[in-house]
């Protein structure tokens, strides 16, 4: 997560240490041809998120205008420019998965984290997103957090998939 604050000791990168990693990278992608989506998911990777600063900072570093970038960032569901959580759920509506209850799953993580598909917790904990399609339709239905697929998930297993996650102080911001 970032810090904002001037505080010590929190854990968290200070926004002007995140700013220095962008430029790092712009510095090495301002010559390249095809470099604005890379650029874009490794200023997401450093932020959590797309900031407006970060996207105008990009847009003068590739050469392009701020419209254009913005708009890139808009076109593709990857991006956001709204803070995450700690841990993004994403829960699979495919086909297999929507037919074996991911509907289901999805109403029950709504409704035990008080929030709505593309929101994050008042505590920064858990965003929720949906996915179409995840490759592992024979696991149906599937739940992903971080990169770990939570197979057969029925109503009864949310909470135990939600505990696992809960208030660990692991960041998925690097």
């Amino acid at each position: 997560m970032i810090c904002r604050n001037e505080c010590a000791g929190c854990g968290e990168e200070p926004i002007e240490a995140l700013y220095q990693r962008l430029e790092e990278v712009l510095e090495k992608y301002k010559d390249k041809d095809g470099a604005l989506i890379p650029v874009l998911q490794m200023a997401q990777g450093i932020f959590g998120y797309l900031p407006e600063e970060a996207m105008k900072r990009i847009a003068l570093s590739l050469g392009k205008s701020y419209s254009y970038v913005a708009g890139v960032v808009g076109f593709y569901s990857y991006f956001t420019t709204v803070p995450r959580g700690r841990h993004v759920i994403r829960v699979c509506l495919g086909t297999a998965c929507y037919v074996r209850g991911g509907q289901r799953i999805l109403e029950s993580l709504k409704q035990k984290l008080a929030i709505d598909v593309g929101e994050t917790t008042y505590d920064k904990q858990f965003t929720l997103e949906v996915g179409r399609c995840f490759g592992a339709c024979g696991l149906a239905p599937v739940v992903m957090v971080y990169e770990v697929v939570h197979h057969r998930v029925k109503e009864s297993l949310v909470e135990n998939i939600l505990e696992q996650y809960r208030d660990k102080k692991v960041s998925t911001v690097k």
